[in-house]
């Protein structure tokens, strides 16, 4: 069992350096990335990082997809009288959102301050601010507010103070959650 935590110790180390390797990358290439924004591993910003902006204190999981071209325009021009077909557009994505893993952002999409884009989603259209927008193709779900009073309704009461030791709030909720389950439908 030892050997797997330190093979998976050494695994998350050289993972964790190449993102920070690409994040510079990119930040070097023009990615705009906002104050406190944080981007987890296997993000991707495509070939032009420069037509993306990130706002402050922003999350984005991991495995999101930032496309900010059509790569089939390299086939349609292939095509008589689609020779000149070019499509690039940028991506604008506000201060204090949430981007779910695994999502793919479209070119000339912005989204508004204060969002929450689900996991796995595709996201071809602008987001309004304090919305919530999810699924293929992603589509209006609600407000912002109305996803905050969900949340707080299935909210986990624990000792705030175990927050600043993970391994301390892990043991906590292996101990104390409850195995409740939503309902099937």
């Amino acid at each position: 069992m030892m050997i797997y935590k330190i093979l998976n110790k050494i695994s998350t180390t050289i993972q964790d350096i190449q993102h920070s390797i690409y994040l510079k990358v990119c930040i070097n290439n023009g990615l705009k990335l906002g104050k406190n924004a944080v981007v987890r591993n296997n993000v991707s910003f495509g070939s032009e990082p420069f037509l993306v902006e990130i706002g402050d204190e922003t999350r984005i999981a991991s495995g999101v997809t930032f496309v900010t071209h059509s790569g089939a325009t390299i086939n349609i021009r292939k095509l008589e009288g689609y020779e000149n077909v070019r499509n690039f557009g940028k991506i604008k994505v506000g201060k204090n959102c949430a981007i779910g893993s695994n999502s793919v952002i479209l070119q000339d999409v912005e989204i508004g301050d204060n969002c929450v884009l689900g996991a796995n989603s595709v996201l071809s259209e602008s987001m309004p601010e304090h919305t919530v927008y999810a699924g293929n193709p992603a589509k209006y779900v609600c407000e912002i507010e109305d996803y905050a009073d969900v949340l707080k309704k299935t909210t986990v009461d624990y000792p705030i103070d175990l927050e600043k030791d993970r391994k301390k709030l892990n043991q906590w909720l292996i101990q104390n959650l409850p195995e409740k389950f939503k309902t099937a439908r």
